[in-house]
């Protein structure tokens, strides 16, 4: 029979083991395999210096190539847009490299008619027939066509084929919409707050720049993804296009416009206007469209052709 001194006797041994172990253990550490580890701890604190030292070194070089294109803009963009009326149409997802963009355009020369902004409640789905039926009120009074515009039921369609024939040239052949008429559209929806407008709208444009960013991603990303696609559609039946956006997948509209063969063909796509690099390279995609009537994709990301297009001297 089992009795409590065997139980004292085999948990003594158990706890002498342990420290037998410990003790042995520490040695142990205290000689190669404590040399080894400090070897290897040396080792991954040099590796963690020499990959930090060279996030900084690019860090660095990104800097420096961010000046040279500011540089080379100096150089390169004044006088290429002399006397061409632009319009500059930023998505909710491009605002924060619009300004770069104007400012790049403005140095080549160009006469900047208006800075329209839409915002996320003109892009919101659920904004679909509040838009429909704005579209008919704000051309009703005016000059404005509505013959023409969309009759699927997409409000962003018909509000952006609306926006597109007050804001861009019209046909030879087509009356003008007076500035007055202009003024009434544009108000009926900064009043409604789909969108805002820098100062006011100087003259229809001839090209318009659509600045675009990433893909949305909330639930309703699909349906305003393709709204986005509306927008530059619409323009892009009226005038010349150039979209500048942030990169070139996931459904954003650069990567749409590159996939399309159609769209494609007249739409001129930059994937890296969030650079000084890239909004150099959008005034100068725009320089093409409008003297070459080419379109082309450039930048870094997915299915661009080439960094930059080339130009006649």
């Amino acid at each position: 029979m089992i009795n409590f001194r065997y139980h004292v006797v085999s948990l003594t041994a158990v706890f002498l083991a342990l420290a037998i172990g410990l003790v042995v253990g520490t040695a142990a550490l205290n000689g190669p395999v404590a040399d080894s580890l400090k070897d290897n701890v040396n080792a991954l604190r040099k590796d963690n210096q020499q990959m930090r030292q060279a996030v900084n070194n690019m860090e660095r070089e990104l800097e420096l190539e961010e000046d040279f294109a500011a540089q080379m803009a100096e150089v390169v963009l004044p006088g290429r847009l002399a006397g061409k009326r632009v319009l500059v149409l930023s998505l909710p997802t491009g605002r924060d490299h619009t300004e770069g963009v104007v400012k790049m355009l403005q140095l080549a020369g160009a006469d900047v008619t208006a800075r329209v902004d839409l915002q996320d409640k003109f892009i919101n789905p659920d904004n679909n027939n509040n838009l429909l039926e704005l579209a008919v009120t704000a051309a009703r009074p005016t000059s404005a066509p509505t013959a023409g515009l969309p009759g699927n039921g997409h409000g962003v369609e018909t509000s952006s084929a609306l926006l597109a024939s007050v804001l861009l040239d019209r046909a030879a052949d087509a009356t003008p919409v007076s500035e007055a008429d202009r003024r009434a559209v544009l108000a009926a929806y900064t009043n409604a707050g789909y969108l805002t407008t820098e100062d006011k709208v100087t003259a229809p444009a001839e090209a318009v720049v659509v600045v675009s960013g990433q893909p949305y991603v909330d639930k309703d990303s699909a349906k305003k993804d393709e709204s986005v696609v509306k927008v530059a559609e619409q323009f892009d039946r009226t005038g010349a296009i150039v979209v500048g956006g942030n990169g070139s997948a996931g459904g954003n509209l650069v990567a749409v416009v590159r996939a399309d063969p159609v769209l494609s063909q007249s739409i001129s796509t930059v994937d890296n206007a969030n650079t000084i690099q890239g909004q150099l390279v959008t005034t100068l995609a725009l320089v093409q469209q409008l003297t070459e009537k080419k379109a082309g994709q450039y930048g870094v990301g997915d299915n661009a052709a080439s960094l930059l297009p080339r130009l006649p001297q």
